[in-house]
């Protein structure tokens, strides 16, 4: 089966091809490291509304149609914003797309974003789901940004989440459980919470912010951990995680059954992740838990959340972590707006 028909999430080549045909286009001229080996980083555009309320347009409307019944006030990103924890922001996204008939794309949360806790979608004319976009869509992307536990500074060119494009329909090659590590580490943390009334952090700012300024350290006792409702944490995964250099992976949020509380918002993870060939075996998942209505006590090695394996339609040119990465090799790591913890 050749790379023409084969289904499955296009690599970083094929992502470029795409550009150089204008089926995927922007308002300024692509960052050179903006194509990932599997993704494409999404940039904020020059204007964002403060909302009200979120919402789905619909089959039947665009995006700035449904805009102007919920929006309260416009932000200019050109001069950069902070965007306040607990409410609600839709912002454009530079990039526009004019998909060939065979080709979809789903949005997700960048690494960073997720793990600072700002939950983000995406969004696009006429659709009736967040982050999928169908096969052959035309026309422009928009972002709903909301912060959960710290106010954030964007700009335009910020980018908060990133864009997998996938050919057909690929077949699932595996799911795997991912169990949370709660084993002290080094000074006996086993984790982070967020400190509910910290400041605010740049998310262009990397290695910038004092992490005990936003975070918690935790211990535990008995390998048990006690999430509080509403708290926001920052975890390891138990075992290392490996995505093959032919596959590409996603993490999915957990479900009711395994217990009352939300993993990962950030879930793609690239080809070479973890891998020898990248020389970074040993790399753990860091896990982004918020606990729901009810306390719940998380156990050691508990599972909370699944790797879903796709494949490529080709092996892509560059693998993860190549030219540098902040979380390749990772174990317990906050994201990279954050000095080492000491």
């Amino acid at each position: 089966m050749t790379d023409a028909h084969a289904a499955g999430i296009l690599p970083c080549q094929s992502i470029e091809d795409l550009i150089a045909q204008e089926a995927i286009t922007s308002q300024t001229p692509f960052d050179t490291d903006q194509v990932q080996p599997a993704s494409l980083d999404l940039r904020l555009g020059a204007r964002c509304w403060r909302v009200r309320a979120s919402f789905l347009p619909g089959v039947a409307r665009r995006v700035p149609e449904r805009l102007k019944d919920v929006a309260m006030h416009e932000l200019d990103l050109t001069k950069g914003a902070v965007l306040e924890k607990g409410c609600v922001y839709i912002a454009e996204i530079q990039e526009r797309l004019a998909l060939p008939g065979n080709v979809a794309a789903r949005g997700n949360p960048k690494s960073s974003t997720g793990r600072v806790d700002v939950f983000v979608r995406l969004l696009s004319d006429h659709s009736k789901a967040f982050d999928d976009i169908e096969a052959g869509y035309e026309g422009p992307l928009y972002i709903e940004i909301a912060p959960q536990t710290f106010s954030v500074l964007v700009k335009a060119g910020t980018r908060l989440n990133q864009l997998r494009l996938k050919r057909g329909e690929p077949v699932k090659l595996a799911i795997k459980s991912v169990g949370v590590d709660l084993t002290p580490g080094e000074g006996g943390i086993v984790g982070f919470r967020g400190r509910r009334h910290a400041g605010v952090i740049d998310l262009d700012h990397e290695d910038g912010h004092d992490p005990r300024d936003f975070w918690e350290p935790l211990e535990t006792r008995h390998g048990e951990l006690l999430l509080d409702p509403g708290e926001f944490y920052i975890l390891a995964s138990k075992d290392d995680v490996e995505i093959p250099v032919l596959e590409a992976a996603e993490m999915t949020p957990i479900d009711p059954s395994v217990g009352e509380f939300r993993v990962h918002y950030a879930g793609f993870f690239d080809p070479g992740f973890g891998t020898e060939e990248a020389g970074a075996v040993g790399s753990k998942g860091v896990l982004e838990v918020r606990s729901h209505e009810t306390p719940f006590l998380l156990e050691d090695g508990q599972i909370v959340a699944r790797l879903v394996y796709e494949p490529l339609t080709a092996r892509p040119d560059r693998l993860y972590g190549e030219g540098g990465s902040h979380y390749q090799r990772q174990g317990l790591k906050l994201s990279k707006h954050f000095k080492a913890w000491r």
